[in-house]
């Protein structure tokens, strides 16, 4: 009896042991792996293996050629990074990807080393490279004959209806902290109006707080653009602002007030825009720059609009974060939810010009280090949430990036709030990457194959499925994702839009309808990702449209 006894609670406890190890693999994990070799301050998904990254032309470790590369090619298999060659220096730029899958960088700033030419008018390119290793596959400059019309540091951009590439605002040279030398204007790449760059009203208001404006295309084909604490649509056919409801409680949300932005996913049939800002602070612009302090209080706030007629008249909802964040970034993922990471509870972006910079740098202090999720659809009050989600013990604040993959899991880099490449500091130039892994990670998962290449809009295509035994029969949602730029606080062209899509009678493909047109979803790279009940398959990259290059015309059906 007593033996008996004795068995069952070993019993037990390996039941229990067991159990316990089952709920670790299937919660969310923070995995550390592999360093950039440059502070990977910018960052985009290329390819199903590769990413590539930018920081400044200065004194990364990273070599290329005997001297410090300031680009970097990731290898998301293996997790090693290999110089990039650019010709011109990269920092503090952005970018996206055209209809035909070319990917552009666009902007920069002066070189600290002499091997780098000046960026803040140039153009990069990455055409669309299959070899998973990025063999034979290089970066493209030709400063003399493609470059913008204007010298830009710290620029924002978006790929618009017709595939082309929708450049905002920035400085012309650097400037302590404000912008006092503004690029005031939006242009075009391919250029529009001639090459000449058209003023906006929005970008004057709003200096000296407006460098990195959140801009995101909406689903007809107009943009929505918040720089400061005021938001506009801009009618690009017509180039006509229309003013919207200034953000709450004075809230400013552009670099060097940088909170974060995301346009919510959209659904069929009527794909309903609705915009959330989160972050940044309160403080007035009008301050001079040494009278602020590291410590200052980020925002806490998150501020929703729908964009209709009766949303914009609604105005902005109010929500809270659990603690406040100068420079987060939301990332969509692929089952409709939004992850808020990153960013530090008090100070400011930029460096060293605050009164009390942290060892001597960093504007910004006190990391958020535990993630949150919202719920778009979860009830006002109850859709941000940190239950379950880890905290990593990695500071991401200044020059930090952020991107999901094509696993479905978030790549976090980066990490510089340094003049230069720093290692004895509080908030030194980071080098490590994380991995921040969804419990489906552990999961046996969906699996697509069998995509098209190319999709065209408002058809019907098949993918094959398989779907695990347990997963048969539960909720499925069909995403068609833009991963997009990260790059301060902001992912430029990010975009979710749900498909509907009907399983076959034996389980095993899906005929799914594509968006209704090149405005729902511009023409360009996307990753399908499919999740049944919680848990979502790694994505398959197509190419939304005919793959022609911009700009291209009006595809599918108008809604």
């Amino acid at each position: 009896m007593l033996r008996s006894s004795f068995q069952l609670l070993i019993n037990l406890s390996l039941t229990l042991a067991a159990h316990s190890v089952l709920a670790t693999q299937h919660e969310w994990n923070f995995v550390q792996n592999g360093t950039t070799g440059i502070v990977a301050l910018e960052s985009i998904i290329v390819s199903d293996t590769l990413a590539i990254f930018f920081d400044r032309a200065a004194n990364d470790p990273l070599e290329d050629d005997g001297h410090a590369a300031w680009g970097a090619l990731w290898n998301l298999d293996t997790n090693i990074a290999s110089p990039l060659d650019p010709i011109t220096d990269s920092f503090c730029a952005s970018g996206s990807f055209l209809s035909n899958g070319t990917m552009v960088s666009v902007g920069g700033n002066i070189p600290r080393i002499p091997e780098a030419g000046d960026g803040r008018n140039e153009i990069r390119f990455w055409h669309p490279c299959d070899d998973p290793n990025g063999i034979g596959c290089s970066l493209f400059e030709d400063p003399a004959t493609l470059h913008l019309a204007e010298t830009r540091w710290y620029p924002s951009s978006i790929r618009i209806f017709d595939g082309s590439l929708m450049i905002l605002g920035g400085m012309h040279k650097d400037t302590p902290f404000y912008n006092t030398d503004p690029a005031n204007n939006f242009e075009f790449f391919p250029p529009k109006d001639g090459g000449v760059p058209r003023p906006s009203d929005l970008l004057a208001r709003t200096v000296p707080a407006n460098m990195f404006p959140r801009a995101f295309a909406l689903p007809d084909g107009k943009v929505f653009i918040a720089s400061n604490n005021q938001t506009i649509i801009y009618d690009v056919e017509e180039d006509r602002e229309t003013r919207l409801p200034d953000i709450p409680n004075g809230v400013r949300v552009t670099n060097p007030f940088d909170g974060t932005a995301t346009l919510l996913p959209l659904y069929p049939p009527d794909y309903i825009p609705e915009i959330l800002v989160c972050g940044g602070t309160n403080t007035s612009d009008q301050i001079p720059v040494e009278q602020l302090s590291s410590q200052d209080p980020a925002s806490d706030q998150c501020s929703r609009m729908t964009l209709t007629p009766e949303g914009i008249q609604k105005g902005w909802e109010i929500e809270r974060m659990l603690e406040p964040r100068m420079m987060p970034e939301m990332v969509l993922m692929p089952n409709g939810q939004v992850i808020i990471i990153n960013g530090a509870q008090t100070g400011y972006a930029s460096v060293t010009h605050v009164k009390d910079p942290v060892g001597n740098n960093s504007n910004a202090d006190h990391p958020a280090f535990t993630p949150s999720i919202y719920t778009p659809d979860a009830p006002l009050g109850h859709r941000i949430s940190n239950e379950g989600m880890p905290t990593t013990d990695i500071a991401r604040v200044y020059h930090s990036s952020v991107t999901l993959t094509q696993l479905g899991n978030l790549m976090v880099a980066g990490s510089n709030p340094n003049v230069l490449i720093t290692n004895d500091t509080e908030y030194h130039s980071e080098f490590r990457v994380e991995y921040l892994n969804p419990p489906y990670m552990t999961m046996e998962r969906p699996m697509l194959s069998n995509a098209p290449d190319k999709i065209a809009f408002n058809s019907k295509f098949h993918v094959d499925i398989s779907i695990p035994a347990g997963l048969r029969g539960g909720e499925m949602k069909v995403a068609l994702m833009d991963l997009g730029f990260s790059s301060h606080a902001f992912h430029s062209s990010s975009r979710l839009v749900f498909m509907e899509a009907q399983l076959s009678n034996k389980g095993k493909s899906l005929i799914i309808k594509s968006p209704p047109n090149n405005r729902v979803y511009p023409p360009g790279p996307a990753y399908i990702f499919v999740t049944v009940d919680d848990v979502t398959s790694p994505g398959v990259r197509v190419l939304m449209g005919n793959g022609a290059a911009p700009p291209v015309k009006d595809q599918g059906v108008r809604i």
